[in-house]
């Protein structure tokens, strides 16, 4: 089909030009459909980059972004986020999703490939098409540079000015021994040591250039901190090095810094509770708990643990399912947990980001752990308001800290706040508001210490009684999608990239997992089996709407190696709400990938 026109609030690195696909005929155009919440998305950027070098002069990556949250849709929130996280490549702001409606995308992220005639060749969601976009893209040069109608040349990016702050976009703060503050300078990949008055530069740590080595000390865009109880061999200080998926140690006496776990390559295999892996996905911060360090890990919507004295990670908690799902932690759903805390009752305290939700785990020896929600609904509701925990809504939190008092503060980020639950009331209010994406939390004495990220700096803040609010709820902004009751043909679409085959000699290579919320939504067809298929019955009495959760993983292995061929995993999570409407379809069709 003829690509529709790109269209939105205004556009982003392209000098102030507006482009149009017109505008880009002769090019490959790769429009990225992302959200800067999205930790998915996020991975996708970082995969792109190698693919925008390379076909520099003949690729032109356009970022659609498409907000989920309403903190999304500012337009200094989302400039913010080009920078952030280093676009280096013209982004349209769509705040209303026409453009997203346009490319009927479903899900963040959703890659679509438009050939230098302007018109679409493939759909794409999810993460781990750089292999595959790869082929697609030779194989479009090689067709359309014979047929004369590629364009060679540059791209229509131009860089914005170079900011000017001592901290860029800091992420997460610890306390070290003598008062000092020892802070993740996220955008500059460094480590800063402050002086106690949160402003005064004691010392760097790393060489402020993205990358992944221990000397000279390279990290890329770290996060989360711990200073553990006692030193371990040759560190003192293990830092969640987000972007290059490792866990670092830090030894502060001179600076030193030690890989401790990761290879530098993010995870993409399912791993269960209990297992270990020696790659990670995008550890996000860091908690000492029941004697390990626990790691919450993002970007497989899990919590792992990492064990100082034998170098050992595992899976604590989490299926890798994107949800919010209480019990058992082998059996838990999380979704992007960002912020961790220990309280002096033993419990474990988790920022669980994409729900927008306050959770624990709790130690119960004759069951074993336990997940629990404090605050949250799911990963579709989210807000601002106070009030009794069932009911009282954040907004993307990234951080947590235990008060004296033993209720919990919560950097309740996308809504520029400090929250503060009471587990003995069960009540939620508000500290402290207008902070721009607060996004981390420290108790120091009688002061609470916030790492205000979007801001540049740490602020100190005396801890205050509490205030009462209402903002207001919300729910994500998408169209719904009508769906006749009763019985509904659910069909993946995969196509394998030029090169690779679905391998289903050693059993088939695909799992496809289907959920809903409410749970009632469904009468038959929840659960994960294989295949790219499945018939799903509405339940006769289901409410009229709901969201239909979809999560589905295959892997492609290369042609012509046999039992030695490398193999590539392509997963997704799709979160659809859905209205029941009689006459409406009965056939639904996601694209994992499509080529067409």
């Amino acid at each position: 089909m003829r690509a529709p026109e790109l269209r939105g609030r205004r556009w982003l690195n392209t000098g102030g030009a507006d482009l149009t696909l017109a505008g880009l005929r002769g090019k490959i155009v790769l429009l990225d459909f992302w959200t800067f919440c999205c930790i998915n998305c996020l991975h996708v950027l970082d995969e792109l980059r190698e693919l925008e070098e390379r076909y520099a002069d003949v690729l032109v990556t356009v970022g659609v972004h498409s907000p989920k949250f309403v903190h999304e849709a500012d337009p200094d929130a989302v400039a913010a986020a080009v920078e952030r996280y280093a676009v280096h490549h013209p982004v349209l702001d769509d705040p209303e999703l026409v453009t997203w409606d346009a490319y009927a995308a479903r899900a963040w992220p959703t890659l679509v490939v438009v050939d230098p005639t302007g018109y679409v060749v493939a759909q794409l969601s999810g993460e781990g098409h750089a292999h595959g976009l790869g082929v697609l893209i030779e194989e479009l040069v090689a067709e359309h540079e014979a047929a004369g109608t590629l364009h060679r040349g540059d791209g229509p990016y131009v860089a914005p000015p170079e900011p000017a702050t001592a901290l860029r976009f800091p992420g997460k703060a610890i306390a070290l021994p003598g008062g000092t503050f020892l802070v993740s300078d996220t955008a500059h990949h460094q480590l800063v040591e402050l002086e106690p008055d949160l402003v005064t530069e004691r010392r760097r740590i790393g060489t402020g250039e993205r990358g992944f080595s221990d000397s000279p000390a390279r990290f890329s865009e770290p996060q989360g901190l711990l200073l553990l109880p006692e030193p371990a061999s040759g560190y003192d200080v293990v830092v969640a090095d987000t972007v290059n998926h490792a866990l670092r140690g830090v030894r502060l006496a001179d600076g030193t810094v030690t890989t401790l776990a990761g290879t530098g390559e993010q995870l993409r295999d399912r791993v269960e509770p209990g297992a270990s892996a020696a790659q990670l996905s995008s550890p996000w911060d860091l908690a000492w708990w029941r004697g390990r360090v626990v790691v919450a890990m993002a970007g497989s919507h899990q919590l792992w643990s990492f064990d100082p004295a034998s170098g050992t990670v595992e899976v604590l908690a989490g299926t890798t399912n994107e949800g919010l799902r209480d019990g058992p932690c082998e059996d838990a759903f999380f979704a992007q947990p960002s912020g961790l805390a220990t309280g002096p009752d033993g419990a474990l305290w988790v920022a669980d980001s994409e729900v927008s939700a306050l959770r624990s785990v709790h130690a119960a020896p004759a069951a074993g752990a336990q997940v629990a929600t404090a605050v949250g609904m799911g990963l579709f509701d989210f807000g601002f308001r106070d009030g009794p925990a069932e009911q009282a809504l954040l907004q993307h939190p990234l951080g947590v800290a235990v008060l004296p008092d033993g209720s919990v503060a919560v950097a309740d980020t996308y809504n520029g706040a400090v929250r503060r639950f009471d587990p003995a009331t069960r009540t939620v209010s508000t500290l402290a508001r207008d902070l721009r994406e607060p996004s981390d939390l420290l108790v120091d004495g009688d002061t609470l210490v916030v790492v205000e990220s979007a801001g540049h700096r740490l602020v100190r803040l005396a801890i205050p009684a509490s205030t009462r609010v209402d903002g207001g709820a919300h729910q994500v902004r998408r169209a719904r999608t009508d769906l006749a009751p009763g019985t509904l043909a659910l069909r993946i679409d995969f196509t394998p990239p030029t090169g690779q085959h679905l391998d289903a000699r050693f059993g088939d290579p695909t799992s496809l997992t289907v959920a809903a919320s409410p749970p009632e939504l469904l009468a038959d067809g929840a659960g994960t089996a294989p295949g790219l298929a499945r018939t799903v019955r509405f339940a006769p009495d289901a409410p009229a709407e709901g969201v239909l959760q979809v999560s589905v993983a295959a892997a492609a292995c290369d042609d012509g190696d046999g039992v030695f061929a490398a193999c590539h995993r392509y997963q997704q999570d799709w979160g659809i709400p859905v209205r029941l409407v009689d006459g409406a379809a009965d056939e639904l069709v996601l694209d994992l990938r499509a080529v067409r």
